[in-house]
């Protein structure tokens, strides 16, 4: 079984904006400050709709045979289309059970768009039992198969009135949630040249995802406590011999 939490860090799609509104020659900053004003003028909310956004970075944590890793696809330079690119490629070597937080609202949907954007080919993402059977009661885009486990959606019984943040869930359970970092901030991280430093908050992120995912397979009975507890030191284990600022950061905030 190969089963990964992930999750997406993503700017103003200033290359849309600028065609969208015709504005050639503007900068990208200032693009970016006409498209959040548009949407705040619109809905009251500078949050952009989902096809109006950029992937700027795309981390996994794996958990599979009786290894864990963490780590962000790509590298600084990598453009969007090669983040997309890997994200789909994993799923079509692996096929593995995603966990996400909020994914099946905001991740996926992005992927999606930004896919279509630039061609990516991902068929057994999109299988849904036509080549294979096993996939037609159980795929990555039906809301209640298990394929894809929004812990969001799930621990709030599909409710939105009932939905949390990751932030807060986190440090409910005593995991070390966003340390100073969210992804309001991303842009103009960005646009400072910090992508390390937004690469790093997404791996915490995903690192926040996976633990409550454990809590949320011992609520469900498929880990005990023993199990439970040789998962998080896996975790811990691997975040010390990994030996990375963030991740250090990390593991000295985590409680639990």
């Amino acid at each position: 079984m190969h089963c990964f939490s992930f999750d997406i860090e993503t700017i103003p799609d200033v290359e849309f904006g600028r065609r969208m509104w015709n504005l050639d020659g503007v900068a990208d900053e200032d693009v970016a400050t006409a498209m959040l004003f548009k949407q705040l003028q619109k809905s009251g909310r500078e949050f952009l709709p989902l096809h109006q956004h950029r992937v700027v970075a795309i981390s996994v944590a794996l958990r599979t045979g009786d290894s864990f890793r963490v780590w962000s696809l790509g590298d600084e330079d990598s453009d969007e289309a090669e983040l997309v690119r890997r994200f789909f490629d994993g799923i079509d070597r692996y096929t593995p059970d995603l966990v996400s937080w909020n994914g099946g609202g905001f991740d996926l949907p992005v992927l999606h768009y930004r896919a279509l954007r630039h061609g990516i080919q991902a068929p057994r993402y999109w299988e849904n039992g036509e080549s294979d059977r096993d996939f037609k009661w159980n795929n990555y885009l039906s809301r209640f198969h298990a394929r894809h486990t929004d812990l969001m959606d799930v621990l709030a019984a599909y409710q939105p009135r009932a939905s949390a943040s990751l932030d807060q869930i986190a440090v409910m359970l005593g995991f070390p949630g966003k340390l100073g970092m969210s992804g309001a901030k991303v842009w103009d991280k960005f646009l400072e040249g910090g992508i390390q430093e937004i690469r790093d908050y997404c791996e915490t992120d995903v690192l926040n995802t996976w633990l409550v995912y454990l809590r949320y397979e011992l609520m469900r009975g498929n880990l005990d406590e023993s199990g439970l507890a040789r998962e998080f030191e896996l975790v811990r284990s691997t975040l010390t011999s990994l030996d990375q600022p963030h991740l250090n950061e990390f593991l000295e905030a985590w409680a639990d």
